[in-house]
């Protein structure tokens, strides 16, 4: 499979999460990330959900993906933001 290929059939719904410490600003902040990729971002778009400890919180977005090169972007934006641990 080449760089460009893909198992997903774009256009798809398809759940972005990010994982950082829970601050007041980190779901602002991933949800701003994701939004200058993706701006129709519909209602009931953005989850979150703290850690079993609360020290950690996930955000999950779900976007109408429609190229693998704007997935990519989202995830390159987010795992070069100070705040984001990790994303998936």
């Amino acid at each position: 499979m080449s760089e460009e290929e893909t198992l997903l059939e774009f256009p798809c719904e398809f759940s972005i999460k990010a994982m950082g410490l829970a601050t007041p600003e980190f779901d602002a902040v991933v949800v701003e990330i994701v939004r200058r990729h993706a701006p129709d971002l519909g209602e009931g778009a953005v989850r979150t959900r703290p850690s079993s400890g609360g020290k950690y919180l996930a955000v999950t977005v779900t976007i109408n993906a429609i190229s693998k090169q704007q997935l990519d972007s989202i995830y390159q934006a987010l795992t070069d933001h100070e705040l984001v641990l990790m994303s998936l």
